[in-house]
């Protein structure tokens, strides 16, 4: 039977770069004021969208059996999809309140 430890160690490396992404983007974001939120969505859709490529490359290079890969590769696709399409609506709304009305 596979103890917490046993699956900890198993998957050391992949828990590494989980948590170094969550400091590296809450280091980034935390950085940025406020205001400058809405103008970095362009921005923040390319970095989702090098998310989901890398989240397909490693779904595609899971072992066979190792479910963890899997589940945090279709996680990482699906909430940068979110991501993807929240930030081209948001971008959208911006620019909609620079077009001139007639």
């Amino acid at each position: 039977m596979e103890t917490a430890l046993d699956w900890i160690t198993f998957n050391q490396e992949m828990i590494y770069i989980v948590v170094l992404s969550i400091f590296l983007g809450i280091e980034v974001i935390g950085r940025v004021p406020s205001v400058l939120h809405t103008p970095l969505m362009s921005g923040a859709n390319a970095i989702h969208g090098v998310v989901i490529i890398g989240a397909i490359i490693v779904m595609g290079k899971a072992e066979a059996g190792n479910y963890t890969a899997l589940i945090l590769g279709f996680l990482a696709v699906i909430l940068g999809t979110l991501n993807v399409v929240g930030g081209f609506v948001v971008t959208d709304r911006m620019l909609e309140m620079f077009k001139k009305k007639k």
